[in-house]
């Protein structure tokens, strides 16, 4: 179940997954983290690459991933890139953010949502729990139910 909040500051979370206390620092820009030292909490915004975060992972609390437009899917691909390289703080997915994302951005790592709109957080809820399987292996550590059918491991 998420923690819903909203402390009226921009890019606030609306739906939030995690247990420990939001940031409470602004994002800065990549750039500006890069050059500064007691930053914790950094934007990446779209055609940004991720990898450009993953020397300094230690000092991240939150990241906040900007998507201009639902359309625009790079943010998946730095979510699971961060993930994978062991980010475990928070991941928000900002910006054009529909109801019917918020599962596949799950399964790629994002913990926080901060839409453009307010969500309804009961259909976000029933969307979370719309399927019983999932058919890709992903960072939220899911079996796939190809797995679960056939057994051990084909991907």
């Amino acid at each position: 179940m998420a923690e819903s909040f909203a402390t009226g500051g921009v890019g606030d979370a609306q739906l939030r997954y995690r247990d420990d206390e939001p940031c409470a620092q602004p994002a800065v820009t990549v750039e500006a983290f890069k050059g500064q030292t007691n930053a914790t909490a950094v934007r990446l915004e779209s055609g940004e690459d991720a990898r450009e975060l993953l020397a300094m992972l230690d000092r991240l609390t939150l990241v906040v991933v900007h998507f201009p437009a639902f359309t625009d899917g790079r943010g998946y691909s730095a979510a699971r890139i961060l993930r994978e390289a062991g980010y475990a703080g928070e991941l928000r997915a900002a910006g054009d953010v529909l109801v019917d994302q918020i599962r596949y951005m799950r399964r790629c790592g994002f913990d926080s949502f901060a839409p453009d709109a307010p969500l309804d957080a009961a259909a976000v809820e029933r969307a979370l729990g719309f399927y019983d399987h999932v058919y890709q292996p992903t960072v939220d550590g899911q079996t796939p139910v190809w797995t679960l059918r056939h057994g051990g491991d084909h991907g």
